[in-house]
């Protein structure tokens, strides 16, 4: 995949492993999204009032033939992060109410119910899903056990952060749905890595990157809301969709509450679609698979050096992004550090549950030699950085 390498801004020198953190634009898109900086700064005012809504809703359009959704239940938001912190600031929740969880989840949205429930005296309630998961359904027994009469909420990532763990979250919206919980999914690493069906899934509200996998500038990300429980959502920053005017409203409080949050740069939400033509244009679905397989390479390489076994068994599937077990024994900081200061590899070590980890991101413009350059480098410190 050394032709795509050449279609990214990255440093060269740069082993870079860790597409899962922030991403990566590719060239054109990065165009696209300079193009839609000059068009806005040549006349702001009219940009802004006249042409950006037009733009937004355009883009939208072509967001929810990705995601299989209607464009009039998605809206832009800059991240993942701001998409929950809307969800969970609009529930009206009471003490002793829980918002059922795993230990899998991120931790800017733990501290985000955390916080919530904090100040309205419901309790955030963490199922403990160890590793390795053996069978989606026993994760879905397992997380349904914590559900009590007191659940209102079930927060889920699609796939997590910390663990690279697809989680059974259209299993889970089912059974919720049933129940009368409200299913609240993080897919902050989906779109892109996964093809993304929200129809499928059904669940009530699903927070997304752009910026991730799906390769569209910083700044791009969206929240989706099943139509009926719209009326629940409040606007994060009240602005001119409250109380809109009859004569600019979308019709939809949804739309016109979080449309216009204040002057922003919309740019990078406007470059979506073309980030969604050049997966279209290199076969990304192809692409993804050429991936995965070197993903596997990885997983397998590092874990017959270490002699520990691979965190990943029966039905469970990683895509671009998984994990590998290191040694208890080591310096998970000072590992980290002489891979970049050492070798110029960006790769996250992580702390979880009292293991050491390895998270991996394999990207179109990644290639062997990452993984032999980041097998080496390992075969090399593994043995310097065993705290003692």
């Amino acid at each position: 995949m050394s032709s795509l390498k050449d279609l990214f801004l990255l440093d060269p020198d740069v082993v870079f492993l860790n597409h899962g953190s922030f991403g990566a634009t590719p060239k054109p898109v990065f165009a696209s999204y300079q193009k839609w900086q000059r068009e806005m700064e040549r006349q702001p005012v009219n940009f802004l009032n006249v042409k950006y809504p037009e733009a937004d809703c355009w883009a939208r359009q072509h967001l929810g033939e990705y995601l299989n959704a209607s464009a009039d239940d998605i809206v832009f938001v800059p991240n993942a992060t701001t998409a929950i912190n809307i969800v969970a600031r609009s529930l009206s929740l009471s003490e002793g109410d829980e918002v059922l969880s795993t230990n899998h989840e991120y931790g800017a949205c733990d501290n985000i119910w955390s916080f919530i429930c904090q100040k309205t005296g419901a309790h955030y309630k963490r199922m403990t899903v160890q590793l390795p998961i053996i069978s989606q359904e026993r994760v879905v027994e397992h997380i349904w056990e914590g559900v009590t009469p007191q659940t209102r909420v079930i927060f889920l990532s699609h796939i997590t952060s910390p663990t690279a763990q697809q989680m059974p979250v259209k299993e889970i919206a089912q059974r919720a749905k049933q129940a009368g919980i409200l299913s609240v999914i993080d897919g902050a690493h989906a779109p892109g890595q996964i093809l993304v069906d929200l129809k499928d899934i059904d669940v009530d509200f699903y927070a997304g990157n752009l910026h991730k996998w799906a390769l569209s500038p910083k700044g791009a990300g969206f929240l989706y809301c099943r139509r009926e429980f719209q009326p629940l959502i409040e606007p994060l920053i009240v602005s001119w969709g409250w109380n809109a005017n009859p004569a600019t409203s979308t019709g939809s409080t949804f739309l016109d509450y979080l449309l216009w949050q204040g002057t922003r740069d919309p740019s990078a939400s406007l470059s979506v679609p073309s980030a969604i033509e050049f997966q279209g244009n290199y076969n990304w679905h192809s692409v993804r698979n050429i991936c995965h397989d070197l993903l596997t390479e990885a997983i397998h390489r590092i874990c017959g050096l270490t002699g520990l076994m691979p965190l990943y068994q029966g039905d469970v599937a990683y895509y671009q992004m998984a994990i590998a077990p290191l040694p208890k024994e080591v310096n998970s900081e000072v590992l980290k550090q002489r891979l970049w200061d050492e070798y110029y590899i960006e790769v996250p070590i992580i702390e979880w549950q009292q293991m050491k980890l390895i998270r991996i991101s394999v990207q179109g413009y990644n290639s062997h030699s990452d993984i032999d350059a980041l097998v080496n480098a390992l075969e090399v410190l593994i043995p310097q950085v065993v705290s003692n």
